[in-house]
């Protein structure tokens, strides 16, 4: 983050603009709208400057610029063609710790001017930080498709119970309730212009919660899917969004996390291999007291919760305990990872089912249906398998499949980091070793796996993040 988004008051406060054109008086007229007064330093001002709105509140103060002019000034914005000019305002300004913005000169700015999307009290602020301004305008025209005119109003609404909700409704209940208001039929309401109704609802939901306990605590169990943050389902974003604690695991990544509300307690529970943070047990207990204490409780897990995600023994606690709970499926690492790895995990001519088994060992051996998953035309998807890679090889091989069967085995799948080894069941151990791969990964047996060079659509070496593929990653009789 090269900055921090902050909103400045700037009611009835001074500001200096540095510059007459009409780009400074569009510039002045953002001041203006915050209810700033705003002095002008210019030889001469546009006609634009007389037809702005306030303009009571604009005064031109001098011809040219003195450090005197920056006396009880709260932030200032420079529009001048003369680089030598602008340089030396920006460091006045910065010299006394007064915010400076100077237009398309990003180096000389301590804040910039973001794209603005108006829904007061509600606002929307779209930056990139000075980077790329087209893609920004395009990103808040966008958004301002999305977000209604009426919000504005049903903030006002909101701002007008404040101090009764506040008075009415116990701190750690309010913002669930007002989570539960701007879900309900209030909103519709507004939007649809029938405000009085809207207020009498909700005077309604207010009275029923003073005399009702509104904390009632809930479990969301949640798959986060792969790790690529787009893939989420909009439900868990949702629920991402409104829990009160965070419990993830390791294979959770950071920018999904990230997304989460940036407010609530994360308790890290992740596992490793020999390396259990905290006993799949003691998880489920703590489920059920998080919930008991009327926390929204969010378990976010990697891939999807009842595939190899023990969900289903989370649920079991909870149920065992009356806690409620909801479940949203996520898509799992066999889907996501195969599909950006460029591997259909069926295909007509090569595989008409697909197998998903856990590769951990135990006592250095796996307890599987060989019979089962060693098949010519099954796809296999072994999950956890990185460090009994040689020994699943092995046994492959001893339960029928050919030692040339195609195998290939990915790393950080559908994350600008993936990488793609590809090899076959007599020489995928060794492939995968020489490029020191580590967790999390994901191996894939079978014929499909031929299809990867022809079907391998993401490349995420061209984000920047990966090296050219190389010969060892894609073996010749595999072409």
């Amino acid at each position: 983050m090269n900055y921090l988004p902050i909103f400045l008051d700037l009611r009835n406060r001074r500001c200096l603009v540095a510059g007459g054109s009409e780009t400074a008086a569009r510039k002045a007229e953002l001041l203006l709208r915050a209810g700033a007064r705003v002095d002008v330093v210019a030889p001469e001002l546009h006609e634009g400057w007389a037809r702005l709105p306030n303009a009571e509140r604009v005064a031109r103060v001098a011809d040219r610029f003195t450090p005197d002019l920056l006396d009880g000034k709260d932030a200032v914005i420079v529009v001048a063609d003369d680089a030598t000019a602008a340089q030396t305002i920006a460091d006045a300004a910065r010299a006394r710790h007064i915010p400076v913005n100077v237009a398309d000169k990003p180096a000389l700015c301590s804040f910039i001017l973001p794209s603005i999307i108006d829904r007061s009290p509600i606002m929307v602020a779209v930056s990139s930080g000075g980077e790329s301004p087209v893609l920004a305008r395009m990103l808040r025209a966008r958004l301002e498709t999305l977000i209604p005119a009426a919000y504005g109003r049903l903030g006002t609404l909101a701002a007008r119970f404040k101090d009764r909700v506040r008075a009415a409704i116990k701190p750690e209940q309010r913002r669930a309730f007002w989570e539960k208001v701007f879900l309900s039929p209030v909103a519709e309401m507004v939007f649809s212009g029938r405000d009085a109704d809207a207020e009498k609802q909700l005077e309604t939901m207010l009275a029923d919660a003073a005399e009702h306990d509104i904390s009632r605590g809930e479990v969301y169990l949640v798959g986060a899917g792969p790790g690529n943050p787009d893939l989420l389902t909009f439900r868990a974003l949702r629920l991402m969004q409104q829990a009160d604690v965070i419990v993830h695991d390791r294979l959770v990544s950071q920018p999904i996390l990230d997304m989460c509300r940036r407010d609530a307690e994360r308790i890290y529970v992740g596992k490793e291999r020999d390396d259990h943070a905290v006993p799949q047990e003691e998880i489920n207990l703590m489920l059920v007291r998080l919930a008991k204490e009327g926390k929204r409780t969010l378990r976010l897990k990697g891939g999807d919760p009842f595939i190899f995600g023990r969900g289903g023994e989370e649920i079991e606690t909870l149920v065992e305990h009356g806690v409620p709970f909801q479940v949203v499926p996520g898509i799992t690492a066999a889907a996501g990872v195969a599909s950006y790895a460029g591997i259909p995990l069926t295909h007509r001519d090569y595989a008409q089912s697909v197998a998903f088994v856990t590769g951990h060992l135990k006592d250095n051996t796996f307890n599987l249906n060989w019979e089962g998953i060693a098949r010519h035309d099954q796809t296999i998807v072994i999950y956890m398998g990185l460090k009994g890679l040689p020994l699943l090889c092995e046994a492959l091989i001893r339960h029928g499949l050919d030692v040339h069967t195609p195998a290939a085995i990915v790393q950080q799948g559908t994350l600008p980091t993936q990488r793609v080894v590809v090899g076959d069941l007599g020489t995928l151990p060794a492939r995968a070793e020489a490029a020191r791969l580590r967790a999390p990964t994901l191996i894939i047996v079978g014929n499909v796996v031929k299809l990867r060079e022809k079907l391998g659509w993401f490349q995420p070496e061209a984000h920047g993040e990966q090296t050219r593929r190389t010969p060892l990653e894609t073996p010749d009789h595999l072409r």
